[in-house]
């Protein structure tokens, strides 16, 4: 049992330390060799969609092979594995950020919140009032609780941090790539389908923790088949999972008119239209967020216990 030490501190580091700005990130070097990647793949002749697959292909399989090769190492291996474990979770830094906007906004402090806020969607936030910064915070909060923490948790309590950096690559190149315009509609394909079947199974457990952490907090219980519903409104197969839960959970609506790029976006609508996010909401939502993650990890450590006594 002692190689699910490795989830559980990594996950204790990142509640504690965050994401410290000057220690070195792989994801910085992932999104740097996908930057001298792009070139390679625009100047290419072959079609688009299957060069774009070959790069996630390989470059997934140098980072799993290389995150491989250094947990290996002797003496070093089992820091490096609790470095990397550390590194690819931002639950506490996504709290930490969430936190600092919703002090900004009670302060009235508009300009400073959306900058915050800036570095944590991709949308245009220069033209978005409170109830807007409101809303996309709710958004991000939600979206993220999956994608930054729950997903690579639950890939490195699985397959190690081998299997959580080949998802977080895949993560990556689909928050670099998998954009639906004339630029990247073709050549990042593969990343965002990729990206769509790793985060299938987590993002539904991410919606599960956020009822559930809801309704033993009291709040009103969310039924399956309305969840079920109200995330299928979303173009992705995924990120309208968590975002469902929290929006049905707390009654404040999701979606809405945006700005991506500069172009104009219509998002579908997730619980009640009429009903706004307060900061009283928003701090909730944080809590509510950090006992789902706990929730997650709780779960996934005990299923992996179990799985590993009836195998052993």
């Amino acid at each position: 049992m002692i190689w699910l030490t490795i989830p559980l501190l990594a996950a204790a580091l990142d509640l504690w330390l965050k994401d410290p700005p000057n220690w070195p990130h792989p994801v910085r070097l992932i999104g740097w060799i996908l930057n001298r990647l792009e070139t390679f793949a625009r100047f290419c002749p072959l079609p688009k969609r299957p060069v774009g697959l070959f790069c996630v292909m390989a470059l997934a399989l140098v980072v799993g092979l290389a995150t491989q090769v250094a947990i290996s190492l002797p003496f070093v291996g089992w820091f490096l594995a609790l470095y990397l474990g550390f590194a690819g979770l931002a639950l506490g830094g996504l709290l930490q950020e969430g936190r600092r906007v919703v002090r900004l906004l009670s302060r009235q402090d508009l300009d400073a919140a959306r900058t915050t806020l800036s570095g944590l969607v991709s949308r245009d936030v220069d033209d978005l009032d409170e109830n807007g910064v409101r809303r996309a915070l709710a958004e991000t909060i939600s979206e993220n609780l999956n994608d930054a923490f729950v997903a690579p948790f639950f890939y490195l309590v699985c397959l190690g941090p081998a299997g959580l950096w080949v998802y977080k690559t895949v993560s990556t190149m689909d928050s670099m790539w998998g954009y639906k315009t004339p630029a990247w509609q073709e050549l990042g394909w593969a990343a965002a389908r990729a990206d769509d079947i790793l985060t299938y199974l987590p993002a539904r457990m991410t919606a599960l923790a956020m009822v559930s952490a809801a309704s033993l907090s009291g709040y009103p219980p969310v039924r399956l088949n309305n969840l079920r519903r109200t995330a299928a409104r979303t173009e992705s197969p995924n990120a309208g999972w968590p975002m469902a839960a929290a929006a049905l959970a707390l009654q404040a609506g999701m979606g809405g008119p945006t700005r991506y790029f500069g172009q104009p976006k219509s998002k579908p609508w997730l619980g009640p239209e009429d009903a706004p996010w307060t900061d009283q909401k928003l701090n909730d939502l944080l809590r509510l967020t950090l006992l789902s993650g706990l929730g997650v990890c709780l779960a996934l450590v005990l299923m992996a216990l179990g799985a590993s006594l009836l195998l052993f």
